[in-house]
């Protein structure tokens, strides 16, 4: 069965963006040390580079290795859309859950506006070797949470002091196990964990 995976960057206080959906400040050491970690993790997902910026960073043509389909709320599709982009993962089946858009979008966009627990109940039970990545945000995560399998959590040497949390739903503490971590020279640590 493929799993729900929360692939996602985070401060050090748990924030996935700033309160008016900021997500630049996150830090990851010198010009060098930025590069060397945006490149590890590039070559690891190479799908989860927006379609605009696919052919800046040589993955053009690159086959998704992890996801086929991201699944994303309207704070994580609003940044694009705010730039005219209505289908920032072009290369991949994608799905917005929004009860606030006004229509549905263009371009291989699908809206979703109830039950999105359903949707992936339904997208797991799919034949497919390849996962479903939840790229954000903090409300659709909550509400996901009993559904979520996995967590590729990047965690940036930064406070934020505010902002969208990492998971923002009913207390329901749910156990993880931590796979495999790593610590790049620049102060983020990427940590895999899968549900207990």
């Amino acid at each position: 069965m493929r799993k729900l995976v929360y692939y996602v960057a985070t401060s050090l206080d748990g924030r996935i963006a700033g309160p008016d959906g900021q997500f630049d400040f996150y830090y990851s050491g010198d010009e060098r040390q930025a590069a060397a970690y945006s490149a590890w993790m590039t070559e690891r997902y190479p799908e989860t580079v927006p379609t605009a910026f696919r052919e800046q960073v040589g993955v053009t043509d690159a086959e998704p290795r992890r996801f086929d389909t991201v699944l994303m709320g309207r704070g994580s599709y609003e940044p694009a859309l705010s730039q005219g982009v209505v289908s920032p993962y072009a290369h991949l089946r994608q799905y917005v859950v929004s009860r606030t858009l006004p229509k549905n979008p263009e371009a291989g966009i699908t809206l979703v506006r109830e039950d999105p627990v359903g949707l992936v109940r339904e997208l797991k039970r799919e034949e497919s070797d390849r996962d479903i990545w939840l790229c954000g945000g903090g409300k659709l995560a909550g509400v996901l949470m009993s559904e979520i399998d996995e967590l590729v959590i990047k965690s940036y040497p930064v406070l934020a002091g505010a902002g969208v949390p990492l998971v923002d739903g009913e207390f329901d503490p749910t156990v993880f196990t931590v796979t495999d971590r790593r610590t790049f020279d620049g102060g983020v640590v990427v940590s895999w964990l899968d549900r207990r």
